[in-house]
């Protein structure tokens, strides 16, 4: 199955609000440190519902918001929750960005990236069409570091790429971009019962969730356009 095909049926079953309601525990504090001026453009990438996109025009003074997603559907349903003229979308490739070179100020990424074709060329093309000075913001859960992660390509069909943290910053590089920084993000909003409540359904320890969302939580790889 496609990228396309599998988030298609996903936004038919309303699970990008879903998505939305997870990521937005760490996507809030790694957004809040972008530094979106008066008059920028922003590009999010693997947009989902849309809600990053709308955050950045509430937050910021944005000139113009782009959501790109390669799920038709997932970019229908950010459009009919989307209010706001400057916020647009479209549908496609990360390989392929519709963009003209130094068309764009920053670009964000949550729990997308991995489901690029070919990830280096997708940092290519981002690294085209950033302006000088511009950065991309790459968040992502599933990583190398992130063994509580590893299991997630078992329950979907489409092949994702799991980097670790050295990878994300070498494949930067080898694109033409500066790694400006890289830290982990901890969900502090996600409830871990006492010990005496374990072993869960998905959890044998509590020590294991402690360690996944308040310690490895969300991997941010900062990127900035010489």
């Amino acid at each position: 199955m496609s990228v396309r095909e599998e988030f298609d049926d996903w936004a038919k079953a309303g699970r990008d609000r879903g998505m939305e309601e997870r990521h937005w525990h760490t996507a809030k504090h790694a957004l809040a440190r972008m530094p979106v001026e008066s008059g920028d453009v922003v590009l999010d990438l693997g947009c989902g519902s849309g809600y990053a996109g709308r955050a950045i025009r509430e937050t910021y003074d944005a000139a113009r918001v782009y959501g790109l997603d390669g799920a038709p559907e997932m970019a229908r349903n950010a459009r009919g929750y989307t209010d706001d003229p400057k916020v647009g979308y479209v549908v496609g490739d990360f390989g392929s960005l519709p963009f003209a070179d130094d068309s764009i100020d920053h670009v964000w990424s949550m729990e997308a990236f991995y489901y690029a074709a070919d990830p280096h060329r997708a940092l290519e093309e981002i690294a085209r069409v950033l302006r000088p000075g511009g950065t991309f913001y790459c968040a992502v859960n599933y990583y190398e570091e992130n063994v509580h992660s590893h299991e997630w390509q078992a329950s979907i069909s489409v092949e994702m790429t799991r980097w670790s943290r050295r990878q994300y910053r070498e494949a930067f590089r080898e694109a033409g971009l500066h790694v400006a920084e890289q830290d982990n993000v901890p969900d502090r909003e996600i409830t871990i019962p006492a010990e005496a409540e374990f072993p869960l359904a998905e959890w044998d320890t509590r020590e294991e969730m402690v360690e996944r969302y308040r310690e490895l939580g969300t991997l941010l790889t900062v990127g900035v356009a010489p």
